[in-house]
């Protein structure tokens, strides 16, 4: 990581189906060696497949699993006097969109569904009911914050 100067951000452009850019940021996360295509297909078909369980749009299924998943706090280690301290933080709105979208991609990849469609729909569908393995791990952050809590004076 580079202390001089910061990375820039660089702008994600909208998906063609939906035309947006969250859609586009699961594409690029489920992607796998800059198969872009077959990345699509499994986003679309798994949006649309949640979407059925739930009887819902496909863009607001994911849009609120994935403001569902977002976590509020994490912790970042502090080093102070010898000994390092683990300081609850509250997280960037961007942060917090990433870590959701990074989340929700794992745990997918970790389920036992036949096909990483019905894998990421069934997570999906986990998401927008509170349930599920991105629901849990935001929790865990959310609880190691809170257990921290008596550190929070340490934040820089």
């Amino acid at each position: 990581m580079s202390r001089r100067n910061q990375a820039v951000k660089r702008e994600v452009l909208p998906d063609p189906l939906y035309n947006s850019t969250l859609v586009s940021k699961v594409v690029n996360q489920v992607m796998v060696d800059g198969k872009k295509g077959i990345a699509q297909s499994i986003v679309y078909t798994a949006m649309k497949i949640a979407s059925e369980k739930i009887n819902e749009e496909p863009l607001t299924v994911l849009t609120n699993a994935i403001e569902n998943i977002k976590p509020k706090l994490e912790t970042k280690a502090r080093r102070v006097g010898g000994a390092n301290y683990q300081v609850p933080m509250d997280v960037s709105a961007e942060r917090q969109q990433t870590l959701a979208i990074r989340w929700l991609v794992i745990c997918a990849r970790k389920r036992n569904e036949r096909g990483m469609e019905n894998r990421l729909a069934a997570e999906l569908a986990d998401a927008f009911n509170q349930a599920g393995g991105a629901i849990k791990k935001r929790d865990d952050m959310h609880r190691q914050a809170e257990a921290n809590k008596a550190f929070a004076h340490y934040r820089w």
